[in-house]
């Protein structure tokens, strides 16, 4: 069996060790994924995807156990067990990054019509209405598609642009015949006191309405995720590129120099017989 080269293997086990650290955070962010959406009504169309990154977490995980162990030790079936493995892993991910960046705008499309699905507003779902009031809070925005407008008469307070804000995002005037409406989403407080309008007619909202916001924040998470998967990739790549330079170097022989041996004793003379003769 051939001699591994130090450094060689000194960079596989490094990769070896990244991608089961890495395998490893990722199997703690899914489980917490998984903990978190227990409740939520979507769970049965995620789990077949969370069932996935389980199996895949898990296996490279495993299969970066068997790298280090075959690199230390110099096992050639657990370095084929890490190529083959990982070979495929990496082939499922390249075919899962082409399908996702395929299907981008179809997803944006998609997430479109089902916020247009929410209007108007005023009668939309208390679950969905609290999600507008955290993206209008953290995104200074109005509304969906024609901005405060979409609210009707009674527009929430989120919208409210205050003096620090009007000078970093547009803010406009709010029609004559609306008011600003105080909402307290999951609270108790009755109807009556849930419309309590302020109808300061100096109060300015946020011009720009969620949708495109929502929609390019969308498409930026989208393209974040498909880099990760990408980078995580060319990871295992290069992961599988020193597995099979190791079984290489595992494979060559070593040459050694030949051995002679003869039975004829090696002919040599007496000193003592060489200064008689002198």
């Amino acid at each position: 069996m051939g001699r591994i080269n130090i450094w060689v293997k000194r960079a596989f086990i490094c990769v070896c060790v990244l991608i089961g650290i890495i395998s490893t955070l990722l199997l703690a962010i899914t489980l917490f994924g998984h903990g978190h959406f227990h409740q939520s009504e979507e769970i049965d169309k995620m789990l077949p995807g969370i069932a996935v990154l389980y199996v895949l977490e898990a296996a490279t995980l495993a299969l970066s156990i068997f790298g280090v162990y075959g690199a230390r030790k110099e096992k050639k079936w657990a370095v084929i067990l890490f190529s083959v493995g990982m070979s495929l892993a990496s082939l499922y991910l390249f075919v899962e990054c082409v399908k996702i960046y395929q299907a981008k705008h179809e997803m944006e499309e998609l997430s479109r019509k089902e916020d247009l699905a929410m209007m108007p507003l005023s009668g939309a779902k208390q679950t969905d209405i609290e999600q507008i009031y955290y993206f209008q809070a953290n995104f200074k925005c109005c509304g969906l598609v024609q901005g405060y407008q979409d609210w009707g008469t009674d527009i929430p307070i989120s919208c409210l642009c205050s003096d620090e804000d009007s000078t970093d995002f547009k803010c406009v005037a709010r029609g004559n015949n609306t008011r600003f409406v105080i909402h307290y989403p999951n609270s108790d407080m009755s109807e009556d006191d849930d419309h309590k309008g302020l109808m300061d007619e100096h109060m300015l909202v946020y011009k720009e309405p969620c949708l495109p916001i929502l929609l390019s924040f969308m498409g930026y998470a989208i393209s974040l995720m498909i880099g990760t998967l990408v980078a995580l990739n060319t990871l295992w790549d290069v992961g599988v590129a020193l597995a099979i330079t190791i079984l290489c170097q595992m494979r060559r022989k070593v040459d050694v120099p030949p051995v002679i041996f003869t039975s004829q004793p090696p002919q040599y003379r007496e000193l003592c017989d060489t200064a008689e003769s002198v």
